[in-house]
């Protein structure tokens, strides 16, 4: 971008080296899907083992004649390194191959860039371009040199390197500002659905594990979604209606994915707090992916990193569809609370049951309870249908209304409590009560 390069193509070399120190490897099939993920097209899936990089081209002399050879046999205009490279390793090795070249980082963010259509999303993914870009301005410049002595010739007494670096730096300043605007107004947005005492779903999970889809099954949104890294990165807010508890708002969120560049994280930081201030996280896995279990745990790195990980977690193993003979279905741990649901996103097969688990966790225990209103209390009455917790209603000869209601026993304690009445006799069926058994009568305090 601020720099000389050759031009850039679609033809691809493809490097994975694995290095002996390294405690955790990058995995080279990922890498494949995220170069096919950014357009690239590999003509050649160069690999190899080293105890450690080198440090002038993280690869050694016979391995880098090796990837020059590819270079020049099939014509590439890019040489994709699984990777992270330092900005002199990338510079020494685009002089050697003549040709441009992308480390992991790099790479990512130029899917990043492809897949961002909000205006947020674009500043996010520009803020982390101009930070990667900022330790790779060295010598990009190195053809202009300081002003010159001379009538004439004298200049802004910097190089272009150091303008550049300066542009860059009031470019960052700029687009923080930006987002700082971006923060305050999602903040104001979740103290009014607080305000509105309405719940907040955030969906999480590895990148390719179906949660746009799921989105898209939850609330017929038609959010784009499509079988590659990557596909979603602006957060979309849907409500729906959860049975016996009412509305909620769903959050479908940018994908996680294995040694995600701390700098994105950053980035992104506006979108994930979205994360950090749910009421319950529906953690989406690819339960076809063999790998599954090692997704798991990059995802858990990642909300503790962005400090979600003390909120409430419900894990989605989707599709199913996928899995020979796998039906839907809800497990519960041993106090038989809802832990782990079994879906499809694509067929809808398994949807209902992780509505009926969301709205078990988001109620705590529910209470199925007939009140007994008097006429005058045509607002609670009023609050009671708009939360959709009536189940059926009756009015007796005096006119007072008995309304059958299965609800949390917070909404029901505060929902009489604010307006101004008090309770009696206030036994209450616990959820799995086949049969009304109690009856509270409402009346003014």
């Amino acid at each position: 971008m601020f720099f000389d390069r050759p031009e850039s193509g679609e033809v691809s070399i493809l490097v994975h080296i694995s290095i002996e120190s390294e405690s955790e490897r990058e995995d080279p099939t990922e890498f494949e899907e995220l170069a096919l993920s950014a357009g690239a097209m590999p003509v050649a899936y160069i690999t190899g083992t080293r105890s450690k990089p080198v440090p002038n081209y993280f690869v050694g002399t016979g391995k880098l004649d090796e990837i020059a050879a590819a270079v020049q046999a099939h014509k590439a205009e890019l040489v994709l390194f699984n990777h992270s490279l330092s900005p002199s390793q990338e510079r020494n090795l685009e002089q050697y191959l003549k040709c441009r070249v992308l480390d992991r980082t790099g790479l990512i963010l130029d899917i990043f860039a492809q897949r961002a259509r909000s205006h947020e999303g674009k500043l996010q993914v520009e803020l982390a371009q101009l930070r990667h870009m900022s330790t790779r301005l060295k010598r990009g410049w190195t053809h202009l040199d300081r002003q010159k002595g001379g009538i004439g010739m004298r200049g802004a007494g910097e190089t272009q390197l150091e303008l550049d670096q300066r542009i860059i730096a009031q470019r960052i300043k700029a687009i923080n500002k930006s987002l700082t605007r971006v923060r305050s107004q999602r903040e104001q947005g979740r103290k009014s659905r607080q305000r509105a005492e309405i719940s907040t779903l955030s969906l999480v999970g590895y990148t390719n594990a179906g949660k746009s889809s799921l989105f898209n099954a939850l609330t017929d949104a038609g959010t784009y979604a499509a079988d590659k890294l990557f596909a979603t990165l602006d957060s979309t807010l849907r409500r729906i209606e959860l049975p016996n508890y009412g509305p909620a708002l769903v959050a479908d969120t940018v994908g996680f994915i294995s040694h995600l560049p701390h700098g994105l994280v950053e980035a992104f930081r506006a979108t994930l707090e979205e994360t950090a201030s749910a009421n319950l996280l529906l953690h989406v896995i690819d339960a076809a992916n063999p790998a599954h279990p090692d997704f798991i745990k990059e995802v858990e790195k990642v909300l503790d990193e962005i400090d979600a990980s003390d909120v409430p977690q419900l894990q989605i193993f989707n599709k199913i569809d996928l899995i020979p003979e796998c039906e839907p279905h809800l497990q519960r741990d041993a106090e038989g609370k809802p832990v782990r649901v079994w879906l499809s996103a694509k067929t809808g097969a398994g949807v209902d049951l992780l509505l009926q688990a969301i709205a078990e966790l988001l109620a705590g225990s529910l209470a199925a309870t007939t009140l007994v209103l008097e006429p005058r209390h045509t607002r609670l009455r009023s609050q009671l249908y708009a939360k959709g917790f009536v189940e059926d209603e009756a009015i007796d000869e005096q006119g007072f209304y008995h309304v059958q209601v299965r609800l949390p026993r917070l909404d029901l304690e505060r929902i009489l409590q604010n307006s101004g009445t008090a309770v009696h006799t206030a036994r209450q069926a616990e959820i799995n009560t086949p049969q009304w058994d109690s009856e509270t009568t409402a009346k003014s305090a």
